[in-house]
């Protein structure tokens, strides 16, 4: 009775995580600076972990498995908001500033989102 259940949670997590990855993805694509694709980047590399292994967990059972990936989880949740963290540190040591609607509108760019 209550297998189906996880399976069916299970599958909206991996599905759902997927979902964000691919918009993470466009987003990191689509925007214009370096700060915003760190944004939609570091969003994307938090929350999608979280949903595809905990999918994974409750397809695996309680089981030595679950607990690697786990692990795998806790290295993935310290690490990518570090390096994002580093990234747009780095960027702004090299002196890239970002992208605001008074220097888009200065380097003759269109603004069609405002």
């Amino acid at each position: 009775m209550i297998e189906p259940l996880i399976t069916l949670i299970s599958a909206g997590m991996l599905l759902t995580g997927g979902a964000f990855a691919v918009i993470g993805g466009i987003g990191v694509v689509r925007f214009p600076d370096i700060y915003t694709r760190l944004h939609a980047g570091g969003v994307t590399d938090t929350i999608v972990p979280l949903l595809i292994v905990g999918g994974l967990v409750l397809q695996s059972g309680w089981h030595q498995l679950s607990f690697k990936l786990l692990l795998i989880l806790l290295f993935l949740l310290f690490t990518t908001p570090t390096a994002s963290h580093a990234t747009a540190r780095a960027a702004m040591a090299a002196g890239i500033e970002p992208v605001t609607r008074d220097r888009r509108r200065a380097s003759g760019e269109s603004s069609s989102n405002t």
